[in-house]
């Protein structure tokens, strides 16, 4: 049964010897089987895209390491895309969008419910690896959350402290939160559909969450993750959600109380004791070794991964990288991460 299953048992709650494993970015360039699919793929947009490929390199993890979880292969920017952004990647230097930022880019943006065509094959690579995956591993849908795709939305790419997404919403509030409603409607029929696919798990990533302070982190930080956790639940009542707004620090305090999540990822900023101390009080926790640590191995990758496993051993947890996997990573040190938490007792 599907409630068997380790990653869902933390997620409702339940304290194992072993905590569930997976990685952010899991299926990626760190591994040569990827890269070999990513090539016959021909460029990033189509292996999104062609669902066969996508679930291919969904399950190359999961053959390699047999990680307890598989998230979906897509891109955040992918909503923006069917909400009729022009998207393209440029090689090194990663994704563009034609930008929002005035009233009459906002109103040639389609409405949130005509984003399914476009997003159709995603949804079937979700049916594949309901079909697909090990009987006892559990399939993570996920999407970018509103600020973050926002923050790309308007700026037309990646930014070192997302100015142009801060400045369009001190100049033009109003503009600025329609934007973050769109995105909003459009995340949760996204995250719905996927749910509908066969996804058992969904996450919402809000990467640039912590350049949000204040009042604004609960007005566009907080709020939309409330808002699409509420909308998934009534839908989908026993389907959980990941809440990973990265950055926020002390704000992970709570976060899980003020949207409604049922697990809160961490950065690796975050002290694990603090952490156990502040916010796995809430529910569970996900993270939070440095991916660093994927590159360095040795030594320093046993203890630290020991360390974050013992320190949340008093609470459901579910043992993560602090972000996503990089490029340069050893695939024999994930293989080491891997043995070192299945091998550390708890408590």
């Amino acid at each position: 049964m599907a409630t068997e299953k380790t990653l869902l048992r933390a997620l409702k709650g339940e304290v194992l010897e072993v905590p569930p494993i997976w990685m952010m970015r899991q299926a990626g360039r760190y591994l040569p089987e990827y890269r070999a699919t990513r090539a016959k793929a021909g460029d990033f947009l189509s292996l999104c895209y062609t669902p066969d490929l996508a679930a291919e390199v969904t399950l190359q993890p999961i053959r390699r390491y047999g990680f307890d979880a598989a998230i979906l292969f897509a891109d955040i920017l992918l909503v923006p895309q069917a909400l009729g952004a022009d998207l393209w990647f440029v090689t090194g230097e990663g994704p563009r969008l034609s930008t929002i930022t005035a009233a009459a880019d906002f109103e040639a943006l389609k409405p949130a419910d005509a984003i399914h065509e476009t997003l159709a094959p995603v949804y079937e690579t979700v049916r594949i690896l309901a079909r697909e995956l090990p009987a006892e591993t559990t399939l993570i849908g996920f999407a970018g959350a509103p600020w973050t795709v926002a923050t790309y939305m308007i700026a037309g790419r990646g930014t070192p402290a997302q100015e142009p997404a801060h400045a369009l919403r001190e100049a033009n509030p109003a503009l600025f939160d329609a934007l973050i409603a769109r995105i909003t409607e459009a995340t949760i029929e996204y995250l719905s559909a996927q749910i509908e696919a066969g996804a058992e798990v969904v996450k919402l990533f809000d990467s640039w969450a912590g350049s949000l302070t204040g009042a604004a982190f609960d007005k566009y930080a907080v709020e939309p993750a409330r808002a699409i956790t509420a909308a998934l639940k009534a839908r989908h009542p026993q389907v959980p959600v990941i809440g990973f707004p990265r950055g926020a620090g002390e704000k992970y305090a709570g976060f899980a109380r003020t949207t409604g999540v049922d697990c809160v990822a961490l950065d690796q900023a975050v002290d694990a004791t603090w952490a156990a101390a502040h916010v796995q009080i809430d529910g569970c926790v996900q993270g939070n070794l440095a991916p660093e640590h994927m590159v360095t191995g040795g030594a320093a990758l046993v203890a630290e991964t020991r360390r974050i496993v013992e320190a949340f051993s008093g609470g459901p947890h579910i043992f993560n990288l602090g972000h996503g996997i990089t490029p340069d990573a050893d695939p024999e040190n994930v293989a080491l991460m891997v043995e070192t938490v299945r091998s550390t007792r708890r408590g």
